[in-house]
């Protein structure tokens, strides 16, 4: 992801990315948090997965907000 979000950036010039994915994923949404990407809320029941529907958190990144890192 890490790598995604570098490439969204510096090589397509783009403003803002988001990652969606469900409240009961810790997995993924961990994955969102580590990259420092913010919380900016939740989409409740955007998601249908059989017949059951499932709630989203939206995490986003800006451009401005992004640190590169080093090299």
């Amino acid at each position: 992801m890490q790598a995604l979000t570098s490439a969204g950036f510096a090589d397509l010039g783009l403003n803002r990315i988001a990652i969606l994915c469900a409240t009961g994923n810790t997995r993924s949404c961990a994955v969102a948090e580590r990259l420092d990407y913010r919380l900016e809320g939740t989409l409740r029941e955007a998601e249908r997965v059989g017949d059951r529907y499932h709630d989203l958190r939206v995490y986003a990144m800006l451009a401005r907000d992004w640190d590169p890192g080093p090299g």
